[in-house]
């Protein structure tokens, strides 16, 4: 009994640390499974669902140290040490964990783009397809995916194409022979075949040899931007060569030995003997299928967002109605949200599956 009797006292004084312990870890399993159910719909803030796990260990871990049976010295000791630790690492890793970290919650309090949105960053140039707590990654021209770290982005010029419209340019090179007026009449119309908007045309520079011109216009449906800056190109070459402009450089031109009143311009081609070409699907579908994809269930889940508040606003509608048929319209509409949101939902949850 003389020996139980200390075992007993230690086994009590371990209790309040066991009992923290545990029921620690049971509510960070829930608030984890919860998370995992929630950001399975919203994935592009399933970052605040690892921050809030790591925010929740540590704090577990404070508790523990506050219920040890332990000293009051032994206590602020480890205390102190945590606090040093916690300091280390945060210097240590500024420049990558932490520094990311925090460059994503920059960039979340900027705002500056969100997904599915055309981005250059330095070299990079595609689409948005994620955004997390530590890096962005983006879909290139090739189809291929590219990770940024978040440090990147914010040391770096973003450059975000407006989903309100973006000039597509295209430039070519002309002798000094070549009159202006005749070219920007051309440049303009190639512009306007392509379905550009208020088209223009800057001399951009005038060489030793040849003069360069540049021709732009509006395009309100940025997601045809590589599809639409082809087409100028396109447009600029068959438009010069029907105005009778050849396209080569004056440096070819003085040294070809052909006959002086011969042009390098290709014969018209009568449009019913070309080739007809089919696509399915525009470029764009194919090169930018993940941003496309992630673009609509970003949409999706803001549209839930606001499915939501209108069902918090029709019940708080509903309780202060007193009349009943106003109050029986707003439960019809009530019905008729919910479907809604659980048929999205539903919805969202298979598109993410796939």
């Amino acid at each position: 009994m003389e020996f139980a009797s200390p075992l007993v006292k230690t086994l009590f004084s371990f209790l309040p640390m066991s009992l923290t312990l545990l029921i620690g870890l049971l509510v960070i399993h829930g608030i984890r499974k919860f998370l995992e159910k929630r950001y399975r719909v919203d994935q592009g803030n399933r970052y605040k669902q690892h921050l809030t796990v790591i925010l929740l260990a540590f704090a577990l871990l404070l508790l523990i140290i506050m219920t040890a049976p332990i000293g009051d010295n032994q206590r602020g000791q480890l205390l102190s040490l945590i606090g040093l630790l916690s300091s280390a690492i945060i210097a240590l890793s500024s420049t990558t964990f932490v520094g990311n970290a925090m460059a994503g919650f920059m960039l979340r309090a900027v705002r500056s783009f969100r997904i599915g949105d055309f981005v250059r960053i330095g070299d990079h140039f595609g689409r948005v397809t994620e955004r997390g707590l530590l890096h962005v990654e983006i879909q290139t021209e090739d189809r291929d995916l590219t990770t940024l770290p978040n440090l990147y982005l914010v040391t770096n010029p973003v450059k975000v194409i407006r989903s309100s419209g973006t000039l597509i340019t295209g430039e070519v090179t002309l002798g000094y022979d070549v009159p202006r007026i005749k070219v920007q009449e051309l440049l303009i119309k190639a512009a306007e075949a392509t379905e550009l908007k208020d088209p223009f045309v800057h001399v951009i520079v005038l060489g030793d040899f040849s003069v360069k011109y540049r021709v732009a216009g509006l395009l309100t449906e940025v997601k045809q931007l590589i599809s639409t800056r082809s087409k100028l190109h396109e447009q600029m070459l068959d438009k010069l060569h029907e105005g009778g402009i050849e396209i080569v450089s004056p440096n070819f031109m003085n040294t070809r030995s052909i006959a002086v009143d011969e042009a390098f311009i290709p014969k018209a081609v009568i449009r019913a003997q070309e080739p007809i070409i089919s696509q399915e699907k525009a470029p764009e579908d194919v090169v930018f299928d993940k941003a496309e994809e992630q673009e609509s269930l970003e949409m999706m889940q803001v549209r839930r967002k606001q499915i939501e508040d209108e069902i918090s606003d029709l019940q708080e509608q509903i309780k202060i109605t007193e009349e009943e048929t106003a109050k029986t319209e707003l439960s019809n509409r009530l019905k008729k949200l919910e479907n809604a949101i659980e048929k999205l939902t539903r919805f969202i949850e298979i598109k993410q599956s796939k």
